[in-house]
């Protein structure tokens, strides 16, 4: 494979050169509205944090595309960081992904991804309340939340970030066992759970190594917690190294459990969200308040 599929790469005007944009992967031409300008869109794979677009200036040299730029004359161009905007014969506001939501929407933000087929039953968007509201689901058979439906999930937004969420939960009181989770999800996971136990409210630091092969999620550490309404926080540095944290105030916040080396799903980046779980099959159950 190596002696074809390497000059393959250098023929197709697109090479990492010298650049810190590993790999450059399918992509698309595009011309602008005046036909004055070529330009190639195309993505880069950055595991955890899954895959980043990049726009490319292109121009063309003997009848083949040269990409982004070619500071060495051989014909293969290098991806560029920064670069003149396309002319597009007018000017736009400049916009970003979302970032942040608080849920002051009747529908979800674009940035969330359900991890099945979704069901009306498992959420209400609160507009009125600035609150999303996930109801507690049973799953039949799940070995654990990689085979979960009703996780609610965004991709990470950026190597470095941190994800603060305030939450309260409603079990219900008929039963115990129900859980409301923070959730980094992929092939490895890790959770800041929620639990209504015989004893009370609990929140525990858990991780699953393997899980798409059916491992086990193991706690690491556990609290009771004295309300029902806790602050959670995920800080994520290097695009994989997590940290774990809780609050009763929103201001004074507290590690608890082990650091957690995020991974990838099965051909995505790592993602962050919510799941609500309930032990048993039933009519209904309990809730999160996010």
């Amino acid at each position: 494979s190596k002696n074809i599929y390497g000059p393959y790469e250098e023929k197709i005007g697109l090479a990492q050169g010298n650049s810190p944009i590993n790999g450059p992967h399918q992509g698309a031409w595009i011309d602008t509205p005046n036909k004055k300008e070529d330009w190639f869109a195309h993505f880069q794979d950055v595991y955890t944090v899954g895959r980043i677009m990049h726009l490319q200036p292109m121009i063309w040299k003997n009848d083949w595309p040269i990409i982004g730029l070619d500071p060495d004359g051989d014909g293969c161009g290098e991806p560029v960081l920064t670069y003149k905007k396309p002319n597009v014969g007018k000017t736009y506001p400049i916009n970003t992904p979302v970032e942040e939501d608080n849920f002051d929407n009747n529908t979800l933000g674009l940035q969330w991804q359900w991890h099945a087929n979704p069901s009306a039953l498992w959420y209400f968007c609160d507009k009125q309340n600035k609150t999303l509201r996930l109801f507690s689901y049973f799953e039949e058979g799940k070995k654990n939340l990689w085979e979960a439906s009703n996780l609610l999930l965004q991709k990470i937004t950026a190597p470095k970030v941190i994800y603060t969420t305030k939450i309260a939960v409603f079990p219900d009181k008929r039963y115990v066992g129900e859980r409301f989770s923070f959730v980094i999800m992929g092939e490895d996971y890790a959770t800041l759970s929620i639990t209504n136990t015989k004893e009370g409210l609990s929140l525990s630091m858990n991780e699953c190594k393997k899980a798409r092969k059916e491992g086990k999620e193991i706690m690491l550490e556990n609290i009771k917690l004295p309300e029902n309404e806790v602050y959670l926080r995920i800080k994520i540095e290097n695009g994989k190294d997590c940290t774990f944290f809780y609050s009763t105030d929103g201001n004074t916040f507290f590690q608890i459990g082990n650091n957690f080396e995020a991974k990838p799903g099965r051909w995505i980046g790592a993602k962050v969200g919510f799941v609500a779980e309930r032990p048993k099959q039933s009519n209904d159950g309990g809730y999160m308040d996010i």
